[in-house]
Formats: structure tokens, C-alpha cells, sequence
């Protein structure tokens, strides 16, 4: 399934994390032992370095980064969309209960096109949610589109790795013990096997950032973290 493309992945990714949302949370700290919520706050901060205004966080499930940016200095506010309803459910709960509501705004939306005019938000970020876009040049595209001249686009994502030793144990990790876990926890297999294949028919880091420069970015780069399995990428729009 992970080959998916263009409204068949779409309709098929919609349906998957409806179906886990309730257990999203709870599986992305069990599958990364925690280290996800750091991950996150690395990303906003670098996100809205030296940046006042809006922030935009797209396809952002339970509303962790869009928190995070609410968080950030100079962020008025800052907006989630995410197709899904039941995650943009748990994000406005999730909000209101640390009490966040006033800096936050979820709404249902399509991340392939943005129901935003040009040149809105000072940033852009997109976590753990490029690889499964029905078309991830126009995802990035649409950030772009979006955000305002010097403003930063920020993505948090997995990628795939090497063939050597560690990129061995995170393969067996990933597509052996997260799917066993996935089915104890969601009682879904089938979403936490497509998961693990999604990385790795993903871009490699290079090929990303060569992505994001097409799309207009300059001072394109990227860290990785997480024992190199995950890639933070940050540009500027011109």
C-alpha cells in the first residue's frame, strides 16, 4: 500500500488514521520511546527563529507541533489543519486542556491545497507527514505558496537508512517489533505494517532538500536526530 499514489493514497491514509487516531499518541511514544515530543520542540523553535506572526502547522494529526509552535516567541497564534476529523478532535481537546485554546486554531483541510491566499503565515511546518502525501511536491509547493517572503518552512519527517549496520536494527525495529506493538495497542496491524514501508519508499534526506529547493526554498538544509532515522529539514521562501 505504500505505493500507492494520488487520491487512492490519499483516501487510504484518510481511512488508516481514522482509524488510529484514538491511539496515535500512545504509539508514537512507545515507538520512539519518547523522543518524538523533543524532536518537535527542536523543530518549532528552529522554526520561528527570529520570526514574528502566524504559524501554520500542516497535516498536523493530534496537534503536537502546532502546540509547540503556539509555544515559540514572537507566534501570535498558530493553526493546524489536517484532513482527518477525529484527529482535529483530539487536537482541540488536547488544546484546551493545557489550556492553549486562545493561541490555537484546528481546522479540517486538505494539505495538497490550502484553503489560505498567498503570503499568510510568517512559517510553516509539516511533522511526520510528508510521506504520506498523495503528492509531495505540491505539498511542499503549498507551504510555500503560503507563507510570507522570509518566512521558514520547516519538515520533521523519517528517513530511510542506509543498508549498514544501524539501518539494519532500525528495519528489523521498525518493520518487525512496531507492527506486533501496533496490533497490541490500536488493534491494527495493517496501518503499523504500511507505516514502516511509507519510510521506505520515502525520499533520502538529499533528495528532499533538492525538493524543497525547487520549490522556490534557498538556505535549504537539514539535521538529522534519532540515531540519523529522522531528518529535520528547514528553508527560506525568497
Amino acid at each position: 500500500m505504500a505505493t500507492l499514489k494520488g487520491q487512492e493514497r490519499q483516501k487510504y491514509v484518510a481511512d488508516l488514521f481514522s482509524r488510529i487516531a484514538k491511539h496515535y499518541d500512545l504509539m508514537n511514544t512507545l515507538m520512539t520511546f519518547g523522543m518524538h515530543r523533543r524532536w518537535k520542540k527542536s523543530t518549532a523553535k528552529l522554526t520561528c527563529t527570529n520570526l514574528s506572526g502566524v504559524a501554520l502547522d500542516i497535516a498536523t494529526g493530534t496537534g503536537d507541533l502546532a502546540v509547540q509552535l503556539a509555544y515559540q516567541p514572537g507566534i501570535k497564534h498558530s493553526v493546524g489543519i489536517d484532513l482527518i476529523p477525529e484527529m482535529i478532535n483530539l487536537a482541540k481537546l488536547k488544546s484546551n486542556k493545557i489550556k492553549l485554546s486562545e493561541k490555537t486554531t484546528f481546522i479540517i483541510g486538505d494539505a495538497v491545497n490550502l484553503p489560505f491566499p498567498d503570503n499568510t503565515f510568517a512559517c510553516a511546518t509539516a511533522g511526520f507527514s510528508l510521506r504520506n502525501m498523495p503528492d509531495l511536491n505540491t505539498a511542499i509547493k503549498e507551504m510555500v505558496r503560503v507563507v510570507k517572503p522570509e518566512g521558514r518552512i520547516t519538515t520533521l519527517e523519517l528517513t530511510p537508512m542506509n543498508n549498514g549496520l544501524r539501518g539494519r536494527i532500525f528495519r528489523f525495529y521498525f518493520h518487525r517489533i512496531v507492527p506486533l506493538v501496533g496490533y497490541i495497542i490500536a488493534r491494527d496491524r495493517s496501518a503499523y505494517t504500511y507505516l514502516p514501508q511509507s519510510v521506505d519508499y520515502f525520499l533520502e534526506s538529499d533528495s528532499l532538500a533538492e525538493v524543497m529547493r525547487s520549490a522556490g526554498l534557498i538556505d535549504v538544509g537539514y539535521q538529522k536526530v534519532g540515531c540519523g532515522t529522522v531528518a529535520i529539514h528547514h528553508g527560506i521562501k525568497i
